[in-house]
């Protein structure tokens, strides 16, 4: 059984995309998936598999919240060792460690290509900084993200694709109970 880590986007946020966790979990687990648990109310679930990780299963997911709660629904989905990965890969370990809440990870569908992780850091016009590694991409808004002209559709529209995206406390809390599900 591999534990996954699974985020949806732009669900339980300005009331659209309106997804309750425990019906979510309710359905992944007549999916026959395993230790399914959400993680706050806004689209976080780790479950176990013996089903391969990747765009199959987001697409699985992505067509059973269509069809069971209505909802249209993005997934991304990550290994415990590909978040792990992630963790480690970290290119902020400072922002980590002294204002997690401003260093945050967005997760993509495919690599970011380096010119487009290029165009971004050059439309950066705060203090932010961005960098990229694979499928996701690590900010730091030392100011604050509200106020930030670095928006989603800013980082969206240069690096060509959508994501979804969660602050450092999220992803370690996920990772934790990634490996809580592995030693059960």
């Amino acid at each position: 059984m591999t534990p996954i880590i699974a985020l949806l986007r732009a669900v339980n946020v300005g009331g659209t995309g309106k997804v309750a966790m425990p019906e979510l979990c309710k359905l992944l687990t007549a999916l026959r998936f395993t230790g399914v648990k959400s993680l706050l109310n806004s689209g976080n679930v780790v479950f176990g598999t013996n089903e391969p990780a990747g765009a199959a299963l987001e697409t699985k997911l992505e067509a059973a919240v269509a069809k069971k709660l209505g909802v249209p629904a993005t997934f991304y989905v990550r290994t415990a060792r590909e978040w792990d990965a992630i963790v480690a890969n970290n290119p902020y370990p400072d922002a980590a460690r002294n204002d997690p809440s401003h260093l945050v990870v967005m997760y993509f569908k495919s690599a970011v290509a380096a010119k487009d992780v290029a165009a971004l850091q050059a439309a950066v016009t705060g203090r932010e900084t961005v960098e990229a590694n694979g499928k996701q991409a690590y900010f730091v808004y030392p100011d604050g993200i509200g106020t930030s002209k670095l928006t989603n559709a800013v980082i969206e529209r240069k690096l060509g694709q959508s994501g979804t995206a969660r602050n450092w406390n999220t992803v370690l809390k996920l990772a934790a109970a990634a490996a809580l599900l592995e030693r059960a």
